[in-house]
């Protein structure tokens, strides 16, 4: 079982991975008017519900501790049963955040875009500003086309999609719809199940064999490990797959390397053997599935174990006996990561892995599935987001703008041009692919407008910034894309500087534009944060967390009462209710009617390395690595190449590497490990302070294959970037 692609975890343990963190170890409006519990003196603590907004599959649940109105410390909460009363390091430098000394503090404008000269302005002038060239837009193009907004996942705070209310408070817009995170994944698992769906993860515990296939838990959703470790003190055995060895791989019982963008290849092989050998739950089937029988055909007539393995670059005997041991065990779990699904093929690899799960019937039972994310406790009434257009609004529809070619599509956007940015809670002159051509859309725009806590890229090329609230300094509602606990953001202190939250500032433009032209705006101008808060629950909300009131959440998270194992009710929500092996609504999208293997990007010949930009252990996209704990731990980017690799490119340690394409380069140092393969190298995305540093402009934006259908728009194959290396 062990070969060069196969390494059993006594093995591993044998090698040298150096230590990480431990796991788990305007101002008058009403609005800015409600109450948040000030502290009465010095010795007084008082202790605050906290919530993590950011994009991550914890969600953490936070207690507070205020003193003196100073935020002193923040701690897990333990009521929250799956954050265990944990944070991670990046949660435990939240006080660094709130006190940073580079927090934009006020609002400011810039003289000449790009220049670095800025100047202070009251939040008036900045309103002023902004609403004027609105009005000034929509006269000259009769509409509000031109205005786009380009708004992601910065802040998961529910109230948050306060922003697109605003938009659309205004009149139609364009909008930088889709994900980059997740969505080929979205639509492979909503043309298999209907939707997305996962088991609380809670449920770890109980499954007896469990793959996490291209994900790890150890750096990006530490508070799983935690349950992961516990279910293999139980007898249950651990296999990681994934192009690196990563840390959670290893904790593996089982690490199996597999060559890049090749998942669904190997998914294959295991659904052939456990065809072949009769280790298939045909009762589930009977009952439960569409279009197996078609499948299976399509197996016996095209897949072969030999030939995933010449695929996969991993020994047919290692995928036979995966496929032995998974169809064996039962409960059985896959966990299926973002990261495997960021290709040409990756929704298409997605669809295959879910088979396996279909195929063994470890769907709707405790313990088993095939885990990728849910949905099911966003039940928020969109409140905030649901705006009204304003009366005599000519146009028909927004305009869609794909998020992951958002360069380009906006500078071929036409009839009307896209003269006026608005960015909130993105950072995408670090985030987006072909970063220089970002960097013209910006140039050639009227005004941008970010808001935003630090200087980041994207405000350096913006005209106006708008100082924001960290999550301590207003009230929020927080759910996981993940877990199932609901947790309530108590505002914990007053906003430092002249610092607004995204409703504020939404409900502030509002009274600017109504002053300048009544009824041009829709958005609300007052309402307290209660307001705001209780309008986003309905009963059924508040029943599927057991809950009579919102208010309750202030006694603590609540976790959801209903629906914590996906797929139990064995009603699909497909067009014909079952498991659709075979999918007319796939083959309506483009794709294929059944899971068939879709090849992998070929290799260009002139940049024959694979660039593979995974998440930083401390760091969520450009958040948090700009902190001071963090950038002494981490100040300067590196390339990880396998020491072969660096001999035939004769480069050392430490030496200096250029990594170009045709679409741009990046310069930086080596590292060499033995955990990346040799055809592969690892540079982690993050936004790193006073640095040039950006992965992205290696990176074209090449859709993957799905992600149209459930978010608007494909996602981005980000590691199918190939690029050649020389020495700098």
């Amino acid at each position: 079982m062990n070969s060069p692609h196969s390494f059993s975890r006594r093995t591993f343990l044998k090698g040298s991975l150096a230590a990480v963190i431990s796991a788990g170890i305007g101002s008058s409006l009403v609005l800015n008017k409600t109450p948040f519990r000030p502290v009465a003196a010095e010795t007084v603590e008082q202790v605050f519900q906290s919530a993590c907004p950011r994009n991550c599959y914890d969600s953490c649940s936070i207690l507070s501790t205020v003193k003196g109105g100073v935020l002193k410390y923040v701690e897990g909460n333990p009521a929250n049963t799956y954050t265990h009363g944990r944070l991670c390091a990046k949660g435990f430098s939240y006080t660094r955040s709130v006190y940073s000394p580079d927090r934009i503090k006020y609002p400011m404008r810039q003289v000449g875009r790009g220049s670095g000269k800025w100047e202070r302005i009251s939040w008036d002038e900045a309103f002023d500003i902004i609403a004027k060239q609105i009005l000034s837009i929509k006269e000259e193009y009769g509409s509000t086309l031109p205005i786009c907004l380009n708004k992601y996942s910065g802040n998961f705070n529910l109230l948050n999609y306060c922003v697109e209310g605003m938009m659309s408070s205004i009149g139609h817009t364009s909008r930088a719809t889709g994900t980059p995170c997740w969505p080929a994944g979205i639509d492979a698992q909503t043309f298999d199940f209907g939707t997305i769906w996962n088991n609380d993860p809670e449920d770890l515990v109980n499954s007896k064999y469990l793959i996490i296939w291209g994900a790890n838990p150890a750096w990006c959703s530490v508070h799983s490990m935690y349950l992961i470790e516990q279910a293999q003190r139980q007898g249950c055995k651990l296999v990681v797959i994934d192009p690196t060895l990563t840390q959670t791989a290893s904790k593996a019982d089982w690490y199996i390397q597999i060559k890049a963008s090749t998942d669904g290849a190997l998914a294959l092989g295991m659904a052939s053997y456990i065809l072949e050998h009769d280790l298939v739950d045909r009762n589930w089937l009977q009952q439960n599935a569409k279009g197996y029988e078609e499948y299976f055909q399509y197996l016996r007539e095209n897949i072969t174990v030999e030939w995933a393995a010449k695929e996969t670059g991993i020994e047919a005997s290692v995928i036979e006996a995966l496929a032995q041991e998974y169809a064996t065990t039962k409960p059985a779990n896959i966990w299926i990561g973002y990261g495997m699904q960021r290709h040409v093929n990756g929704g298409q690899n997605v669809r295959c892995i879910d088979t396996l799960a279909a195929m063994t019937g470890n769907i709707g039972v405790s313990g088993g599935g095939a885990q990728y994310a849910q949905l099911q406790t966003w039940g928020i009434q969109y409140h905030a987001m649901k705006m009204k257009l304003p009366a005599g609004t000519a146009t028909e529809k927004d305009r869609i703008i794909n998020i992951n070619n958002f360069g380009r599509e906006v500078l071929d956007a036409q009839d009307p041009p896209i003269k006026m940015l608005w960015i909130a809670c993105r950072n995408p002159m670090t985030q987006d692919p072909e970063a220089a051509v970002v960097k013209k859309v910006f140039e050639s725009m009227d005004l941008v407008v970010t808001a935003d806590l630090f200087m980041t890229p994207t405000v350096a090329m913006s005209d106006i910034v708008l100082p924001v609230t960290t999550a301590f300094e207003t009230a929020g509602l927080n759910v996981s894309y993940w877990h199932y606990w609901l947790s309530l953001n108590e505002q914990a202190i007053a906003p430092m500087y002249e610092a607004k939250s995204d409703l504020e500032i939404a409900m502030g433009l509002s009274a600017h534009l109504n002053a300048l032209s009544p009824g041009s705006c829709t958005y609300p101008t007052s309402g307290t944060v209660d307001e705001w808060l209780a309008a986003e629950f309905s009963p059924d909300f508040l029943a599927q967390f057991g809950l009579t009131h919102w208010e309750e959440l202030k006694k603590g998270p609540r976790k959801a009462v209903k629906g914590l194992i996906g797929w139990q009710n064995g009603k699909f929500k497909t067009p014909s209710g079952k498991y659709e092996f075979a999918s007319e609504a796939a083959q309506t999208e483009g794709h294929e009617l059944l899971p068939i293997w879709n090849e992998p990007m070929d290799v260009p010949e002139s940049y024959p390395l694979r660039l593979i930009s995974p998440h930083w252990k401390l760091s969520i996209n450009s958040q948090f690595q700009n902190l001071d704990w963090m950038a002494n731990i981490c100040h300067e980017p590196t390339v990880e190449i396998h020491p072969n690799t660096a001999e035939q490119y004769h480069v050392a340690e430490g030496d200096m590497v250029r990594l170009y394409n045709d679409e741009g380069e990046v310069r930086l140092k080596t590292h060499l490990t033995h955990t990346v393969a040799p055809d592969t190298l690892v540079v982690y995305e993050m936004w790193l302070k006073d640095t040039p540093f950006n992965i992205n402009t290696t990176l074209h934006a090449i859709p993957s294959d799905m992600g149209k259908k459930a978010t608007g728009s494909p996602g981005l194959a980000f590691h199918d970037n190939f690029v050649a290396m020389v020495k700098a």
